[in-house]
């Protein structure tokens, strides 16, 4: 089915990125695996990765707060591989404080990698998807891009915004044959969301598995995490055929939070 397109998954060397990579490998894409290093784990990735399918895959290295280092990635993926036909805005980060502490150096560095950073991807894939009539893009959001919660004020900002900058580009691009989606997981066991666990094991004296599962009472009605396999699944489901009529809807996988 997706056999010969190209996707770059950006934040792609752990976690959601990597179960969405690895879905892609399987269905024969080339995979672009982005990081901000390449470095002996990154090139274990690219190998297991390049076993699951006939697509070719890349690493390319790139620190996607900054915007050269963005066009360098998607000019380099163009000419070794080809014009992308598949864009998966994944990479993120989180800093928790009230408003009132927040750095603003903190601020401004999360809502340059969480959103301006998927801006910048998706301008410079547009031209190639059009030209072909085809393109797919997918921007992974959080439930806080739906939600908030306390002292996630930049997070919650940049997840919402993805949301809204996913819906423009659906609109722009309604009869151009490319899609423009969002996926909302939940709580997902992703290093970023376990350093939380860990942190709030260190303040509380209880074992990681403890705060672990507070966690997921606290928000998670199925008590159970979102796996990076399940959103690796429904990037697929996004590309198909099936869901070419899908376009500036919005995927939430959270086991019932925004349910509540």
């Amino acid at each position: 089915m997706l056999s010969g397109k190209t996707a770059v998954v950006t934040g792609s060397t752990s976690g959601i990125g990597l179960g969405i990579a690895t879905s892609l490998a399987e269905q024969n894409c080339n995979v672009v695996v982005n990081g901000r290093k390449q470095n002996e784990k990154s090139d274990e990735i690219c190998a297991i990765l390049d076993k699951l399918g006939s697509g070719q895959v890349l690493f390319q290295a790139a620190d996607l707060s900054k915007q050269d280092e963005i066009e360098h990635m998607m000019a380099e993926t163009k000419a070794k591989i080809g014009p992308v036909d598949i864009v998966v805005n994944n990479a993120g980060m989180q800093h928790v404080s009230p408003i009132e502490d927040f750095d603003p150096v903190k601020w401004n560095l999360l809502l340059s990698l969480n959103l301006t950073a998927a801006f910048h991807v998706m301008r410079l894939a547009l031209p190639d998807m059009k030209v072909r009539n085809w393109g797919r893009v997918i921007n992974v959001s959080s439930v806080h891009g739906q939600v908030a919660s306390i002292n996630k004020s930049a997070y919650v900002a940049s997840k919402h915004g993805l949301i809204g900058l996913t819906k423009v580009c659906a609109l722009e691009t309604a009869e151009t044959g490319i899609t423009a989606n969002t996926i909302c997981p939940g709580w997902v066991r992703t290093p970023l969301v376990e350093d939380q666990i860990v942190m709030r094991a260190e303040k509380s004296g209880r074992t990681i598995e403890e705060e672990a599962r507070d966690l997921l009472s606290e928000k998670q009605p199925s008590k159970e995490f979102v796996t990076p396999q399940q959103l690796g699944e429904t990037a697929v489901y996004l590309c198909s055929d099936a869901a070419s009529q899908m376009t500036g809807t919005t995927l939430t996988l959270d086991g019932g939070w925004t349910a509540q």
